[in-house]
């Protein structure tokens, strides 16, 4: 991230609300982004996060809150804030019978470019996402990670400052997936970037920062570092045992009261058993000697770091 870029505000979002109908998809959320940051945007399905990427490029009008980008507002100056933004949805709308630079070069015509400035920018966009190999070549023929690649070029065509990302590494491939994330991050150091992602280890590689929302409120806002850094007081205890019981380990262990919650992970018919506990201290010697007396095997007994996906599962329980 360019340190000229930090201080300045971007993205400006104020009790944004959004109804369908009757169903409220997004109730009155508050936020703001500084140019050069990498934003992702988490949630479990319904959150309410493709909406709100929706609302931010103009796609759809909301219920009421204002959006302000780049101190254009929405809707009076829609055709100026398009203008900032380059938006791809999940599902990557390319036509999959044109060729590589016939598609780009359709994209630059609509966007009313001349010639020479487009087969130049063509040339550059093909360089840095990697895709000049690829210009004679149908889409349809290409892998899901180089159809992407191909996506995120069209939208960067016009050289947005914000680059906004549905989902952008969803049925890839681990590989893609590393590529994709190295696209976004170089992307980063120059433009502002917000994507959304059901895979948290690829928001917690990428991001800057990370907003989770639930059942349409934001819930957390803050960088990985810091949200992991709140829960650092949170210990996560994994426990594997065999011909054991969960009802009679939960009362085993309710007279522990560092344990704030009982897990169960998989159970198999009575001959194993795993459970994660989530303690406020670390007190292992507490829950071994209420369980070494019994005629269970201990076959697991670990602490595990806490991920962000156990951040992101027990703040979205909480809320």
């Amino acid at each position: 991230m360019e340190n000229s870029q930090i201080m300045k505000t971007i993205i400006d979002v104020k009790e944004l609300t959004k109804y369908y109908g009757n169903f409220l998809a997004i109730d009155k959320i508050s936020f703001k982004i500084s140019s050069g940051e990498i934003v992702g945007l988490l949630g479990p399905n319904g959150a309410g996060k493709t909406t709100t990427l929706r609302l931010l490029t103009g796609y759809l009008t909301p219920t009421s809150g204002t959006i302000k980008i780049n101190n254009f507002r929405y809707p009076e100056q829609a055709p100026q804030i398009k203008e900032l933004i380059g938006y791809l949805p999940e599902s990557v709308p390319l036509y999959k019978n044109m060729l590589v630079y016939e598609y780009l070069e359709y994209v630059g015509n609509i966007r009313g470019f001349e010639k020479a400035r487009l087969n130049s920018r063509i040339k550059e966009l093909g360089k840095q996402c990697q895709i000049n190999h690829i210009m004679g070549k149908e889409i349809g023929e290409l892998s899901k990670g180089l159809t992407q690649r191909v996506g995120i070029a069209s939208v960067l065509l016009h050289n947005p400052e914000i680059l906004i990302l549905d989902e952008p590494t969803s049925g890839l491939d681990p590989n893609q997936i590393l590529e994709i994330r190295d696209l976004i991050k170089e992307i980063g150091k120059h433009k502002t970037v917000i994507l959304s992602s059901h895979i948290l280890s690829e928001v917690e590689a990428t991001c800057d920062r990370i907003i989770i929302i639930n059942k349409g409120k934001i819930v957390a806002d803050d960088s990985t570092e810091r949200l992991t850094s709140l829960y650092k007081g949170k210990i996560l205890i994994s426990v594997g045992l065999k011909n054991a019981n969960f009802d009679e380990l939960k009362l085993r262990l309710s007279n522990i009261e560092e344990i704030e919650k009982i897990e169960l992970v998989s159970s198999n018919k009575g001959q194993e058993l795993y459970v994660d506990l989530y303690l406020n201290k670390d007190v292992r010697e507490k829950i071994y000697e209420n369980i070494k007396n019994t005629e269970w095997i201990l076959i697991e007994f670990s602490k595990k770091k806490t991920s962000l996906e156990e951040i992101f599962k027990e703040i979205t329980q909480e809320n």
